[in-house]
């Protein structure tokens, strides 16, 4: 019996009811073995007429609406057969020697599948149909998901792509440091001009993720990032060829509330960080009061949930010991004053977050502390302690920040990159060597105008302590040594149109103190144009 070949039996008996009706109620149709009846009158002639009239109309509607959903149960019926069919040649491919001798064919599937009393229920059958639309429709995402994400690796573990083509265009007013990358003002140079202007792409980045297999009952991931950001080969217009540089090369481990992190990766002491692409070869507002770096480390995390969506996260590891020194040499590497220590640096960091307007509002502190050997067993004991803020002020703007102060922290960006001062010849064994302080922070207000547009101010400064500066002016930095305090504004606003594309233009202004009271300030226009992959 098939189903797209008879009509309910609901409807059958609506049509059984209105033909019993019609007879029943048509004077004509009345047979008699008597005497036959005398005419009705007129009046009540035509009201017959006209009642059987309507009937009839009302059989007609009936019969269209069942040949209608007749038709469309029909249809119904060989859309599942044809993807029953489907899923028997998919089944056939992926388990090829399946025995095929208790399969069964769409047809004998479908008559096995109809109740002996009848026609499966309307209902039944379009709860069918559904399902297996919601499960072609699953799948078909799955298969879109492999097609955009799936990279041929010569292990079995899958690999994502990502990155970005970031063009800079730029126009800058003063004497900066780096012309692509502004992060503080110089003194003005006779030599050149007090404007240029530029473009590069030196800033575009490449990554790779990979996913691993689960170990120990964590999920285990890889992550891979560099830019071209690394410097300049000494050619002919070498300035836009730039030098491929690693900046991140970690490998994680999950489980439901632990991570351990390995591999050198940014600094987790310090987790915010200004939203800008006009400076990805480094975060805006470095040496501005942004500490940061990419570092080799090992750290654990562990997240502690509450109730009304509060979590609090615990972070501790150990760093490699950075200075902020450049290296000696361009092929070897030598012990630096950190690493000479014969111990790492140690950090940790404990944050509380939880749910406003939507968002994540998040309170955090960290602590760092450096053991740093600067030659003839004079140690320096760096440290520094950090906060970090991401408050959501209502549902489209954020206030997000951080704040530091330290001691020989030129490794994590603080004090211009400077961690010591000295007074004479590093080789001396008399020259005295001491920390500098340094004190900074930042701040940016975040206002989302739709999900596509952002526009974002922040300020930040970075403040070496004067009189350091003033008592042991030989310092070792591989800028200028005097330099005592580093203020940046920016404004931008950042479009992204679609997923991987985005437009933006910054305008930062930078200001720079010396210890004579002398200062320096650059400005810098910068548009720019990305797709992301």
């Amino acid at each position: 019996m098939k189903i797209g070949n008879r009509v309910p039996f609901r409807k059958c008996g609506v049509a059984t009811a209105a033909l019993s009706l019609m007879f029943a109620s048509t004077p004509g149709f009345t047979q008699s073995t008597g005497s036959p009846p005398a005419a009705p009158p007129p009046d009540e002639m035509a009201s017959a007429i006209q009642e059987l009239r309507v009937q009839v109309n009302e059989l007609r509607s009936v019969v269209t609406e069942m040949r209608s959903e007749a038709a469309q149960y029909r249809q119904e019926t060989q859309e599942l057969r044809r993807e029953l069919q489907a899923t028997r040649s998919q089944l056939a491919l992926t388990n090829p020697g399946a025995p095929s001798s208790g399969a069964q064919t769409p047809a004998s599937m479908t008559a096995e599948a109809q109740p002996q009393s009848g026609g499966a229920p309307p209902r039944q059958l379009e709860d069918r149909v559904a399902s297996l639309e919601e499960s072609s429709q699953l799948l078909n995402s799955k298969v879109d998901e492999q097609y955009q994400t799936k990279i041929e690796s010569a292990s079995k573990y899958r690999v994502r792509l990502s990155g970005i083509v970031l063009l800079n265009l730029f126009s800058n007013r003063g004497m900066a440091d780096s012309q692509d990358v502004p992060t503080y003002a110089t003194v003005p140079n006779p030599y050149y001009s007090a404007g240029n202007v530029g473009a590069t792409l030196r800033q575009s980045e490449i990554g790779l993720e990979v996913f691993g297999p689960r170990l120990l009952g964590a999920r285990t991931e890889g992550n891979l990032q560099a830019d071209f950001a690394g410097g300049f080969p000494f050619a002919s217009n070498g300035v836009n060829s730039g030098l491929f540089r690693l900046r991140i090369a970690s490998m994680r481990m999950d489980w439901e509330h632990t991570s351990i992190v390995a591999g050198q990766d940014n600094l987790f002491l310090s987790p915010q960080s200004p939203s800008s692409f006009a400076s990805l070869a480094v975060p805006a507002l470095s040496y501005a009061g942004n500490l940061w770096g990419w570092i080799p480390q090992v750290r654990v995390e562990h997240r502690f949930e509450f109730a009304d969506n509060q979590a609090v996260l615990v972070q501790g590891g150990f760093l490699d010991n950075l200075t902020g020194q450049p290296p000696y040499t361009s092929y070897g590497r030598l012990p630096q004053a950190g690493e000479q220590s014969g111990q790492p640096g140690f950090g940790g960091r404990v944050a509380w977050n939880r749910n406003l307007f939507g968002r994540p509002l998040t309170l955090g502190g960290a602590g760092y502390f450096s053991r740093q050997n600067w030659g003839f067993d004079r140690y320096i004991n760096g440290w520094a302690g950090m906060m970090d803020w991401d408050v959501p002020l209502a549902p489209r703007v954020t206030l997000s920040g951080e704040f530091y102060r330290g001691l020989a922290a030129g490794g994590l960006g603080g004090g211009f990159g400077q961690s010591i001062l000295w007074s004479g010849s590093a080789l001396d064994p008399n020259t005295q060597v001491v920390g500098l302080d340094s004190i900074g922070g930042w701040s940016q207000l975040k206002f989302r105008a739709t999900a596509k547009l952002e526009f974002n101010g922040a300020f930040g400064m970075d403040n070496a302590f004067g009189s350091d500066l003033r008592a042991f002016p030989a310092s070792q930095s591989y800028i200028d040594p005097t330099l005592a305090r580093n203020q940046v504004a920016l404004a931008n606003f950042i479009y992204r149109p679609r997923s991987n594309l985005l437009f933006s233009s910054e305008y930062r202004h930078l200001k720079t103190f010396h210890i004579n009271d002398n200062i320096n300030a650059a400005s810098q226009l910068n548009l720019m144009m990305g797709i992301l992959f």
